[in-house]
């Protein structure tokens, strides 16, 4: 019986490692980005929100410029603060965030730093960083992944959007909901790799507007796809 009420027939465990094979042997080898150190992921994922890859990238690596180390950022006006991430967009708000996030992380440790993550369970982890200002579980997964090396799975808006095409979750689950529910269905091996190889089909075939179905090389997998006539 399927896992939720209604649904199509869903892939099951097996099936995300079919997608993880088909879509290396189209993109080529795994490749990890280089680890950071868990704030400065933190900061990176704040910056990286409704932006590219490239603008986020300039204005985490002008915010590390000016501000040298955490504690001069959190000590900076917030406008200066803004002034250094400008490329990255929305860079007031961001500003305010990456404050809030400092401020909160100085008064819970006595210094700004999250090296003591290091020593906590996945569980533990991720709750320490969820409950920092703003941080959801997308930013929480990328922190225990990309830097301190833990099985997460972060949903991102490519993420989401094809593992509902695919049929692994309802079309009308919450990018908090299917955080929980993919971490069921994703073998923990392979979660990273498979991250970074739906990111990459989301951005080049499986796009939100005129997605390239025809060019899919997960089509007979996927509800959606397989429901669009073969010219």
């Amino acid at each position: 019986m399927p896992w939720f009420s209604g649904a199509v027939t869903t892939p099951g465990p097996a099936d995300a490692t079919e997608v993880r094979r088909r879509l290396r042997a189209q993109q080529g080898r795994f490749i990890p980005k280089p680890a950071l150190p868990a704030l400065d992921e933190v900061v990176a994922t704040v910056l990286s929100q409704h932006t590219s890859d490239i603008n986020s990238g300039r204005a985490f690596a002008r915010l590390k410029a000016v501000f040298p180390s955490w504690e001069q950022a959190a000590d900076a006006p917030t406008e200066d603060l803004a002034d250094a991430i400008r490329s990255g967009g929305i860079a007031d708000q961001k500003a305010r965030r990456i404050k809030q996030i400092l401020a909160a992380i100085e008064e819970r440790e006595g210094h700004i730093s999250l090296d003591r993550l290091a020593g906590l369970e996945d569980a533990a982890a991720a709750a320490y960083l969820e409950s920092l200002p703003g941080v959801g579980p997308k930013t929480a997964a990328c922190v225990l992944v990309f830097s301190l090396g833990r099985a997460a799975f972060p949903v991102d808006t490519h993420v989401h959007r094809i593992a509902i095409r695919l049929g692994w979750i309802p079309a009308k689950t919450t990018a908090d909901a299917a955080h929980r529910l993919l971490a069921e269905i994703v073998p923990a091996p392979i979660r990273y790799d498979l991250h970074v190889a739906l990111v990459t089909h989301g951005r080049t075939v499986c796009r939100a507007q005129r997605p390239r179905c025809d060019e899919c090389v997960l089509r007979d997998l996927c509800a959606y796809g397989s429901a669009i006539p073969v010219p």
